[in-house]
């Protein structure tokens, strides 16, 4: 790890987030095994081979439809093995998407922090009520308006 007065290896105007982190705080955070399993089989089960095989599983089972005399029991196993899936996957794409969301949103923070001419109150804006992201909606819209030259007596 490089020390504070020196620059990273990798490119000297971008440092990573772990670099920035004291190693008396590293220490403190724990491995979190749970985001690394989603993360990991959100990326898998995202890919085009993961389609492929579940398609082909899809033709398999169809297949043996008349092995089993479309049986009750034979769509079951379908049934079943969908929903068990479906739940986990749930879980893990959830996970993901938490992470992601909570990334953009410290990148979003550092960029209204590192703007002079952006309101700071902006930076806990996911906290605030539908009503009140609506009125700012519209305050932007209205902004975008006047900067295009229409009125709202144009609209």
């Amino acid at each position: 790890m490089n020390t504070p007065d020196q620059e990273p290896k990798h490119h000297p105007r971008i440092k990573i987030v772990r670099e920035i982190i004291t190693p008396a705080e590293h220490s403190s955070v724990k491995r979190d095994s749970f985001h690394k399993v989603s993360q990991n089989v959100s990326n898998k089960l995202g890919s085009p081979m993961a389609f492929a095989l579940a398609v082909l599983l899809i033709i398999g089972w169809i297949i043996t439809g008349p092995f089993f005399g479309f049986s009750d029991t034979w769509q079951l196993v379908i049934n079943t093995t969908t929903t068990i899936v479906t739940f986990l996957m749930v879980f893990a794409i959830q996970n993901t998407q938490n992470r992601d969301a909570k990334a953009m949103q410290l990148k979003l923070n550092e960029l209204i922090n590192s703007s002079r001419s952006a309101r700071t109150e902006f930076v806990d804006i996911e906290d605030l009520t539908d009503t009140e992201l609506n009125v700012l909606q519209g305050e932007f819209k209205d902004i975008h308006d006047k900067i295009r030259g229409n009125t709202p007596e144009e609209k």
